[in-house]
């Protein structure tokens, strides 16, 4: 299924972007007080991050259920 590609995908880039906000938010606070929205950034990817990874975690389970094959890709 193509969604499943796109899943994957968008989780490995949206690991990327919270890994950029976290270390902006430790650069940010080794200079000082950092204002909110440096300190908030890293949780929007993290909750979408969570989504997509509990989608992953569940597809197994899932496709086991209805007696097809996981797709790997």
């Amino acid at each position: 299924m193509i969604w499943n590609k796109w899943i994957r995908q968008g989780h490995r880039w949206l690991s990327i972007i919270f890994t950029a906000t976290v270390a902006a938010n430790f650069i940010a606070m080794a200079m000082g007080q950092p204002p909110a929205w440096i300190v908030y950034a890293p949780l929007p990817p993290l909750f979408l991050l969570m989504f997509s990874g509990l989608y992953m975690f569940v597809l197994p389970y899932v496709a086991k259920g209805h007696g097809s094959q996981p797709t790997s890709g």
